[in-house]
């Protein structure tokens, strides 16, 4: 298809409105994190690195940080085992209702945070179970278990059934089979998914909020719960940016890991 030279530039251009518009207020965040005063004023009074100097003096937030990897480290093993589990399952045998636990498998991730918090908090306090880091696992790992059986399952659908026909006919067992041929092949999607779910997990505030009993504040909560203290406000831009530094990385090393996975398996 001809595409005008003018119809290019104005694509390029909206694209890169776009982009500007997406990540410009996380470089502004980054930009707070060195300002002197103890506001969000905007262009910074003075650069300073204070506020990153004394972070690990805000006990608060220290706390919080451990708290957040270690639950999102709890979520994702779930979430990987699990998953990977039920995208076998799925994939590799046929029952009455495939269909329908094919669908409520990824239910919870098309469901708003919010209903997932409310449903999973009424029924923790109906059966008179305490809410605290188990109840926050439990709601986190309802959607990380979606990350995992995602990117398994889209590998398992791509990898084609004769290389474990050929491996059968060779003489191994089904333990040998996955073990030299099938894990091999899905083995960066399985990492994949789970580098994911940890970051979707370490993000997450609307779950948390719900299911969260008073002794556990992850750093997400802990940046909304101190957004309006003046005195504290500056550390919030510093978190914020350390909750980047993890995040993205995450991400693109996932997007690394999914696409080697893509194109060993398409050898």
């Amino acid at each position: 298809m001809q595409v005008s030279r003018t119809s290019r530039i104005s694509l390029r251009m909206a694209t890169y409105g776009v982009l500007v518009a997406m990540y410009l207020p996380l470089v502004l965040v980054v930009v707070l994190s060195f300002n002197s005063s103890n506001s969000f004023s905007w262009p910074p009074r003075k650069f300073t690195t204070r506020w990153w100097s004394t972070i690990l003096d805000v006990e608060s937030a220290r706390h919080a940080l451990l708290t957040s990897i270690k639950l999102a480290t709890l979520a994702v093993l779930i979430a990987v085992v699990l998953g990977s589990l039920l995208a076998f399952a799925l994939q590799n045998f046929s029952f009455y209702g495939k269909n329908t636990v094919s669908f409520l498998a990824v239910l919870p991730i098309a469901l708003p945070g919010i209903v997932t918090g409310v449903a999973m908090r009424n029924t923790f306090m109906r059966f008179g179970w305490d809410l605290g880091l188990v109840s926050v696992v439990a709601g986190h790992a309802t959607f990380c278990i979606v990350i995992a059986y995602n990117n398994v399952a889209a590998r398992l659908r791509r990898m084609a059934p004769n290389v474990a026909e050929a491996s059968s006919d060779l003489g191994a067992t089904g333990w040998q089979t996955f073990r030299y041929v099938t894990w091999p092949l899905m083995s960066g999607s399985v990492v994949a998914g789970g580098i994911l779910a940890f970051a979707l997990s370490f993000d997450e505030v609307v779950v948390t909020t719900f299911t969260a009993g008073s002794g556990v504040e992850t750093l997400p909560q802990w940046i909304l719960n101190n957004f309006s203290r003046p005195n504290v406000l500056p550390y919030v831009t510093v978190v914020a940016t350390v909750v980047m530094a993890i995040s993205l990385p995450l991400a693109w090393l996932a997007q690394r890991l999914s696409d080697g996975a893509e194109s060993l398996a398409g050898r």
